[in-house]
């Protein structure tokens, strides 16, 4: 099969199909390893440990940049090849059924995977082109682009030199990150969303939370306001070493800010060059079926740019199971989004599954455990009280609440939600019964042992607390 792109969706391909004794081809135009290596999650996450132990910001950049060409050597182009992979380093094309174009010449297999992956959404701002052209690096002899005033997650990291204030725009799970980072390395940071909460795809009061840590940390946050206009202001000065003009951002409450920096956050969208004829949705996603099959017969796609899960665990599992589902005779395996874990590396972290607790009161029986960490002990040796865990269960199509019932969904704030969360994923993925989870025995006190003792409430009372039916009111 061949493989157009290498990020991680693309190296799960080309890996599962050398496991099943496939030949496979992978076509990258860019360096192994896609954004999450490169710019995303490897540097980001770096970024955030070096601040939690207060490192410089010139320490901390110093070592993102080190940790991402460590990881980044272990999946270079010849690296793969010595996997027994092909690698052909160049601009891969669909041009029909099967059927790639790469460098003039035309290859052909059983099935293509299209991994393009995505990049960051920069919106259409009044005045934000024009303020990107007016301005000069502080770098002699550096381009615009080596020195951008106006950042994304993927430019942030070529900036190693601390500005005094950054403003981002978009308080989702990138823009709360790297905020809560960048502040706590001494940037003053302006957060702004245009939705009424932060992180506005979790519950309501996963939000509260990291609004108030996020502000605990020195960050401003602004919310339910949109930028309207980024114009060019007067120059701001640093001795003999700086000189170049602010950003004045405008909202739609008339206020403004002010600010050296401004760090895109809005989302991303998707890479669609390469994919020839295949049908996108709306939005620009690369239509497909749960089998991740496209419109164009022997054309699958995986991870970003299908706009189903923008993961890199989620790009594994789907790069894996196209190859799957290309190799197999008959029948084919779904992607199940709901069982893609998601978590926000702030502090405290978020991590989310499946439904929250309002999408869940329109399930006939569905019943929600909660456990604030004000009650859990291993919060309370660590000195934590806000967070909780929420788990949210329904009956079973056939046995009904028998056992507890399944769990449909779960949410958890707290330090180690990111570790957390993966016992709910495997609940889920296996369909146990909740009594499962209340049954096994989990190490006191440690952080996961809260789960045990929130499943427990859907059979009995557990210390003064019981499961009760899920409402659209709390989340």
């Amino acid at each position: 099969m061949i493989v157009i792109g290498a990020g991680a969706a693309g190296l799960a391909a080309v890996r599962e199909a050398k496991r099943r004794d496939a030949s496979a081809v992978l076509i990258a135009a860019e360096a192994p390893g896609g954004d999450c290596t490169f710019t995303g999650c490897v540097p980001s996450k770096t970024l955030i440990e070096s601040a939690a132990v207060g490192a410089s910001y010139e320490e901390a950049f110093s070592r993102a940049n080190l940790v991402v060409s460590d990881i980044a050597a272990t999946e270079t182009a010849d690296t793969i090849r010595h996997e027994g992979i092909e690698v052909i380093e160049g601009f891969g094309t669909l041009v029909g059924p099967g059927r790639v174009e790469v460098d003039g010449r035309v290859l052909e297999a059983k099935g293509v995977v299209l991994a393009l992956g995505s990049q960051p959404a920069v919106p259409p701002i009044d005045g934000l082109e024009a303020f990107r052209s007016s301005v000069k690096s502080d770098t002699p002899g550096a381009r615009p682009e080596e020195d951008p005033q106006v950042l994304t997650s993927d430019t942030l990291w070529s900036l190693t030199t601390k500005p005094k204030s950054m403003a981002i725009i978009g308080a989702g799970a990138i823009g709360c990150e790297l905020g809560l980072a960048l502040s706590r390395l001494g940037v003053e940071v302006i957060l702004i969303e245009g939705a009424d909460r932060v992180l506005p795809l979790e519950e309501p009061a996963a939000s509260a939370i990291i609004d108030q840590s996020l502000r605990d940390s020195g960050v401003r946050v602004i919310v339910d306001q949109f930028v309207s206009s980024i114009q060019t202001g007067g120059l701001m000065t640093d001795g003999e070493t700086r000189s170049r003009p602010d950003a004045v951002i405008s909202l739609a409450d008339g206020s403004t800010v002010v600010v050296e920096r401004i760090l895109m956050a809005a989302g991303r969208r998707p890479v669609t060059s390469g994919a020839g004829a295949v049908e996108l949705d709306k939005r620009g996603f690369i239509i497909t079926e749960p089998s991740l099959a496209t419109s164009m017969d022997r054309v699958y796609a995986a991870g970003d740019a299908t706009g189903r899960a923008p993961f890199t665990h989620a790009a594994d599992s789907m790069g894996r199971l196209a190859v799957s589902n290309i190799l197999r005779r008959f029948g084919s395996s779904s992607f199940r989004s709901e069982l893609v874990p998601k978590v926000t590396y702030t502090h405290p972290e978020v991590a989310s599954i499946g439904i929250s607790e309002s999408e869940a009161a329109g399930l006939k029986g569905s019943r929600v455990a909660e456990l604030p960490l004000s009650e859990h002990d291993r919060a309370r040796t660590a000195g934590i009280e806000n967070g909780y865990i929420k788990i949210i269960a329904a009956p079973r199509k056939f046995g009904g609440s028998l056992g507890g019932g399944r769990i449909v969904g779960a949410t958890i704030v707290a330090p180690r939600a990111g570790e957390m969360i993966s016992e709910i994923s495997l609940m889920m993925r296996t369909d146990a019964m909740v009594g499962r989870l209340a049954q096994t025995m989990h190490p006191y006190p440690s952080w996961s042992y809260g789960l045990a003792k929130a499943a427990g409430q859907f059979f009995t009372e557990v210390e003064g607390r019981v499961a009760r039916p899920a409402s659209a009111s709390h989340g």
